[in-house]
């Protein structure tokens, strides 16, 4: 029998792979869900099982109704605090909010402070940490495989606070989870781009100082869409360790050139990833483990980083962490006129994802 109930907030795209996690995971079993739309709600509750009376409208109500042990908030990324600030409030036992954490630095705080002061434990949506191949790459880095880290590099696209977020976190996850020191950040945005509501840079361009000595470059939009992942190559004194979303390759004086470590089925392993996530929660909850590899702490330090990249570009100067300001530097410096729109007309990158009428959520 499930030794926790689960309830999810948004019936989208990523509220289906949480399903798939939690109805798979023999520890969780998923009783509820929340979403505004009611045709998103009857679809994803015929699909994963949800009775009809326990498929709400309000998630208050739910939340109020439904006595969980873990929430999943699948919702974009600007009702991403406000939603965990209330979950924290009805005291489930760990709540998981997908990525980016939040869109300011200072919702990442409230939501941290909300869960710390209910007793609740907060992780966020950073599952890739579950793939094979990602925790084989972090192992070979402990092990030194490609010696001391100087360097790291990355192209991705849709954003810095999308793809980026992943590949920022894949950096910290491979080595160890090291702290960022201090970053340079150059932004473009000349025209009213958003992302699931939330505005976003035409292109970006970073550099990340790590306190292990390494160095990480990150170009966000900079190259064609088709050549852009989540993905980092790993330059280190003994060799190179690549790894990308389906595949990793090491090269150092052993491997004789390129090695494949390892290559896996991408829709398989993306689904099992959100399994394994489900299953790394109930050993959390279980007291299995000590630390989740989840847990608020690391989303946080992604958050901060590409907010201190955009920080960096507003004030022109290398930005030294931790980050002191608490709004998001892009909206400061496109409400300030300091990165005004060249080229007029806002339009959202994921209005495929919509329903209905609407071009954006929010």
């Amino acid at each position: 029998m499930a030794r926790y109930r689960v309830g999810i907030i948004g019936c989208g795209s990523i509220g289906r792979a949480h399903a798939y996690g939690w109805t798979n995971c023999e520890n969780t079993e998923l009783v509820a869900l929340a979403d505004i739309t009611p045709e998103a709600r009857d679809e994803f509750g015929e699909e994963f099982g949800v009775a009809e009376d326990k498929r709400y409208g309000d998630f208050r109500e739910m939340l109020d109704a439904e006595n969980l042990d873990v929430v999943s908030v699948c919702l974009w990324h600007g009702q991403h605090a406000p939603t965990v600030v209330a979950a924290a409030a009805r005291k489930p036992k760990l709540i998981l909010c997908e990525k980016p954490m939040a869109t300011t630095l200072g919702e990442a705080e409230q939501m941290i402070v909300a869960a710390e002061r209910n007793k609740v434990r907060l992780a966020v949506g950073h599952q890739r940490r579950f793939l094979p191949g990602w925790v084989e790459a972090r192992r070979l880095f402990a092990e030194g495989a490609i010696g001391q880290p100087l360097h790291l590099w990355s192209t991705v696209a849709d954003g810095l606070l999308n793809w980026g977020t992943h590949t920022i976190d894949l950096m910290r996850y491979i080595m160890g989870d090291p702290a960022a020191t201090a970053v340079v950040g150059a932004v473009q945005r000349q025209s009213d781009r958003y992302e699931r509501g939330m505005r976003i840079e035409d292109s970006c361009l970073g550099l990340i100082q790590f306190e292990n000595g390494a160095q990480a470059t990150i170009q966000s939009d900079l190259t064609p869409r088709e050549q852009a992942s989540i993905n980092c190559t790993f330059y280190g004194t003994e060799g190179v360790l690549a790894v990308d979303e389906n595949a990793v390759k090491l090269m150092n004086a052993s491997t004789g050139g390129w090695k494949q470590v390892t290559t896996w089925e991408w829709t398989q392993s993306f689904r099992d990833a959100f399994l394994a996530q489900a299953h790394g929660i109930a050993e959390w909850l279980d007291g299995g483990v000590e630390e989740y590899r989840g847990e608020a702490k690391n989303a946080y330090a992604v958050l901060e980083i590409m907010m201190a990249l955009y920080e960096s570009a507003r004030l022109k100067e290398v930005t030294r962490l931790p980050l002191l300001t608490r709004a998001n530097p892009l909206d400061l410096m496109v409400e300030s006129g300091d990165l005004p729109v060249l080229r007029p007309g806002r339009y959202d990158i994921r209005s495929s994802h919509v329903r209905g009428e609407g071009m954006s959520w929010l």
